[in-house]
């Protein structure tokens, strides 16, 4: 199922979300506003271009950002205010297609979404600029706007051939992330049977040609396994770009802590999703309780997707979602910081890519929450700006000079 779809089916049955317990202070805003000014916060996932493309036909028309885009019909985690409000200073736009598309195909899906984000940029130029380089996104920063960079989600595009991985490349995609939820002829999945114990001998040579021409490698989504293959290959920093800490919340989209210790010496960066069903125990759990209802629902119905529809609304009521709030989120921070350092982790929300998310982190306006519960649990400045894009520019650099030295 696509993410849109998912994410329109959800929302409806989302709970209300709640903000935070406890506002924080002015004092508080402006030592984010401090930290935010010197250092670019820098999100390593947004889905707003698959939205715009399955929910609005890709017409921009359709989605004025400039306004408050929870009034749409299907609403959004992102518009500009926003975005100004959460105090954001660069954004690796996802350029997603789903898993089950391959080939030819995947590989015009995902020019297909590199488009819609360079029409966003051209259509508020004054808020976007294009980035190519960690030097650009320091530039892009100081000169007020946010830096936009394209983030290919899935190998499948590259159709075996590393003639289209360089295409992609040359296109300005900044890092792919090796495969989604399916695994493919050359890389396993976390949400799929393995087939390669990892990578294969191809997947190896992909991690390497990555290294070659400067583009990070990204791991959210691949096995374990795939990730200490790729962490044992590349000579350059990977970065997970939206995922979280598997000894918190053991979903197979996490990352373990062994493999935590080995991104420390990569130099690598986590950058932690923000969605609950990979963040809380309770809220997987519940996910996949309501799963087996759908499955038993559609047993019993068949060809009656109404009693489906209404059965599972039911069962939803009677057994609603748990909440979690921002300190979840903050505690796969810290995990990641106390077993991977403070230099190796980041920022990967998933906005407009799941169906609902944490309490006090709505959508994008409110990423300065997350820092003022660091902040209450004493993280220094240092530690914060490292977190908001710090160690993603450091990373990036590194790679930059790896592929400068091949």
């Amino acid at each position: 199922m696509k993410k849109s779809a998912v994410l329109a089916f959800a929302l409806a049955l989302a709970a209300p979300t709640l903000a935070f317990s406890q506002a924080p202070t002015r004092a508080e805003l402006a030592r984010v506003d401090r930290i935010l000014r010197n250092t670019p916060l820098i999100d390593g996932h947004n889905d707003l271009a698959e939205q715009i493309h399955d929910n609005y036909g890709g017409d921009q028309s359709r989605v004025d950002l400039t306004a408050d885009t929870r009034a749409l019909s299907t609403p959004l985690h992102t518009d500009i205010p926003r975005l100004r409000q959460g105090r954001l200073g660069a954004q690796f736009w996802s350029v997603y297609v789903p898993a089950e598309l391959q080939g030819a195909a995947s590989a015009e899906a995902v020019h297909v979404q590199i488009d819609t984000v360079r029409q966003i940029v051209q259509r508020y130029p004054r808020v976007f600029e294009l980035a190519r380089t960690a030097d650009d996104i320091v530039r892009i920063h100081r000169a007020g706007r946010i830096a936009s960079m394209f983030g290919m989600e899935g190998g499948e595009a590259i159709n075996n051939n590393l003639a289209i991985l360089r295409d992609f490349r040359a296109e300005g995609v900044l890092y792919m992330t090796l495969c989604h939820s399916k695994t493919t002829s050359w890389v396993d999945s976390a949400t799929d049977a393995p087939v390669h114990g990892g990578l294969s001998p191809f997947g190896e040579d992909v991690v390497r040609e990555m290294n070659r021409i400067g583009m990070l490698v990204d791991l959210s989504h691949v096995s374990a396994d795939a990730m200490r293959d790729a962490l044992r290959v590349s000579a350059a920093p990977v970065i997970f770009s939206h995922s979280s800490a598997f000894a918190i919340t053991p979903h197979p989209r996490n990352v373990p802590d062994d493999v935590l210790r080995l991104v420390h010496q990569n130099g690598g960066v986590v950058m932690v999703n923000f969605y609950p069903a990979f963040t809380a125990n309770e809220v997987w759990q519940w996910g996949a309780r309501r799963l087996a209802e759908e499955a038993r629902l559609k047993a019993l119905n068949p060809g009656d997707p109404t009693a489906v529809t209404e059965g599972l609304a039911a069962w939803v009521a009677a057994n609603p979602r748990p909440e979690i709030g921002v300190g979840v989120i903050a505690d796969h921070v810290e995990h990641i910081a106390e077993v991977a350092g403070h230099d190796n982790v980041g920022i990967g929300s998933d906005f407009d890519g799941v169906p609902f998310l944490p309490q006090g982190l709505d959508g994008v306006e409110d990423y300065p929450a997350l820092f003022v519960e660091l902040m209450r649990r004493g993280w220094s400045d240092t530690d914060l700006a490292k977190l908001a894009g710090g160690n993603l520019l450091r990373a990036l650099r590194q790679a930059e000079r790896v592929a400068a030295r091949s």
